[in-house]
């Protein structure tokens, strides 16, 4: 079998296997959501925490549940690793230092999981399952919870109530995340992952000595990281690594947990405002963007020019043979459409133009189909433009779903859409200003511009994946990296909060012949090129400089 076929037909059972699962979990979640229920389990956490799962909230106090939480959690994981080296089960490993700890908490806490740091060799059992792994779940859940929030916002009227977040939160960790990963969990251990609690121990008789591995929950953690979209790797080399990723069939299903609840969400969107069509057009909106930029990152890496591309039927320098070219490209695309940043390749190896279609897919917001709850609410957060810009073309008020988008709704989404280019642009530039963050690339020219410019677009878009080559370990990567991360997370979900506020206050406007049928491929398409060109004009300047030079230079 050639390989361009075998990647192929991967992608296809992907396809398949993502639309099995597309009705019933988009289903089970809108009925989680909409539930007044509430297990016992879900009980004894609302007694622990102190909170009232039944009232309901405005948008403001639906905020300050988020910020609270989050805030905590950054302090506790902060804690942690700073007391790691007085912890049981530290491996010997010393407490992280101030600025890595900062930036690490901010990263898992952001869903981000950025990291400038060697997991197996900085972090004990304790941080990684107590620290890293809680905040996997925790994190995915609070993105949902937001997107679920919006939702509301578009399904109620005439009330700014938003549902109750502590609700929301609990459940989407008990209901959703938990099931799915302990099953997740059991299929990634038969397939060759890792789960125990040993120590540090030597594997193997190398040129010059042994070499060390430390055990460790791998398989537990590599699928909560997969399935919340985090992406923070046990292990350094992440799931390239074996103990975490060991076959094509891992592969396989690590891609499909990163995908299957973003996909899902569209439905429990179109369930929960009454239109399952409303699902399906921005289902098909997210889908067409993933699957062309598959194709062409597939059509780019397989069609490198040279005699070692040739001789190894494509772009192989950087990916893992047991993935090939089409497992790692379809990983690739995968990882940085939604905000997981996990890698089974070293996305600096890819050709220039490769490497352009990775940072453009975290540059169009990570929306097709996204982050677990912030693809959705990114989405609609575009949606609102696309039927603002169409408003404007036939002189109407624009509207959707049955609400109307005024002069305050189009400045929440406008702001929210502007938070991260401007995030990543400006820490990009002072980085070029500065003499110290420029000497930690590898590499000069274009490529080294990309290191950059991607490490920024990474966290400032909540991905985490890394471009590799530059030593983010610094002073100044860590901190303004992990400003980035904070910012690029918190301040765009206060803009969807006020946005789904002001909409749930909103009393619904009946259909005319003028209304915009948002439901129809027609509306699809306005999408598809709303988004392109709203990415392509705030970062085209950029990745001239970068992966585009580099790409027609070669």
């Amino acid at each position: 079998m050639s390989p361009v076929l075998a990647g192929i037909l991967q992608l296809l059972a992907l396809i398949v296997a993502l639309g099995l699962s597309y009705r019933p979990l988009g289903d089970y979640m809108a009925k989680v959501y909409s539930s007044e229920r509430h297990l016992r389990p879900e009980k004894w956490i609302y007694t622990a925490i102190g909170a009232n799962p039944s009232v309901e909230m405005r948008w403001p106090a639906y905020l300050r549940g988020v910020l609270a939480f989050s805030t905590v959690s950054v302090l506790f994981l902060y804690g942690l690793q700073r007391l790691q080296g007085a912890l049981p089960g530290s491996l010997g490993f010393v407490s992280i230092d101030p600025d890595q700890a900062f930036n690490t908490a901010a990263s898992f806490v952001a869903n981000t999981d950025w990291q400038s740091y060697y997991g197996e060799q900085a972090m004990g059992h304790v941080v990684q399952t107590g620290g890293l792994a809680v905040q996997n779940f925790v994190s995915a859940a609070v993105g949902i919870a937001v997107a679920i929030a919006l939702v509301r916002g578009f399904a109620r009227s005439r009330t700014g109530e938003l549902g109750n977040f502590w609700a929301d939160l609990v459940r989407g960790v008990v209901r959703i995340l938990l099931p799915i990963s302990v099953i997740g969990a059991l299929v990634l251990v038969a397939c060759g992952a890792i789960q125990n609690f040993s120590g540090i121990h030597e594997v193997g008789q190398f040129t010059g000595g042994t070499q060390q591995w430390n055990g460790g929950a791998v398989a537990s953690q590599e699928v909560i990281k997969e399935l919340g979209t985090n992406g923070g790797g046990y292990f350094n080399a992440n799931s390239a690594h074996p103990f975490e990723n060991p076959d094509g069939l891992s592969n396989l299903l690590e891609i499909y947990l990163i995908l299957v609840i973003p996909f899902a969400l569209t439905r429990t969107f179109g369930r929960m405002v009454g239109s399952l069509k409303q699902g399906y057009a921005i289902l098909g909106t997210m889908a067409v963007i993933w699957v062309g930029f598959t194709a062409l990152m597939m059509w780019t890496e397989f069609a490198a020019r040279g005699p070692a591309f040739e001789l190894a039927g494509g772009a192989m320098e950087g990916k893992e043979n047991r993935f090939g070219i089409g497992g790692s490209t379809i990983f690739a695309v995968a990882t940085t459409l939604t905000s997981t940043g996990a890698v089974n390749s070293f996305h600096s190896s890819y050709t220039g133009f490769g490497g352009g279609i990775a940072m453009l897919g975290m540059q169009l917001g990570e929306i097709a189909p996204g982050g677990v709850g912030s693809g959705l609410y990114g989405m609609l957060i575009m949606a609102i433009i696309a039927v603002f810009l169409a408003g404007l073309m036939v002189g109407r008020t624009p509207e959707y779903l049955g609400k109307k988008i005024g002069t305050r709704e189009i400045k929440f989404a406008a702001c929210h859409i502007l938070v991260t280019p401007a995030l990543v642009l400006c820490f990009t530039a002072a980085s070029f200003v500065l003499d110290t963050p420029a000497n930690s690339m590898t590499n000069s020219g274009a490529h080294g511009f990309s290191e950059i410019l991607y490490a920024y677009t990474s966290g400032a878009n909540n991905n985490g994946s890394a471009f590799a080559g530059l030593n983010a370990d610094t002073q100044w990567f860590n901190t303004t990296i992990g400003i980035a991360m904070l910012l690029g997370r918190f301040l765009p979900m206060v803009f969807v909060l006020a946005l789904a506020g002001s909409l749930a206050e909103q009393q619904p406007v009946p259909e005319t012949a003028g209304t915009l049928r948002t439901e129809k491929p027609l509306f699809t398409g306005l999408l598809v090129g709303t988004i392109m060109i709203v990415a392509g004009l705030t970062y085209f300047p950029a990745l001239a400089l970068g992966p585009l030079a580099e790409g027609l230079a070669a």
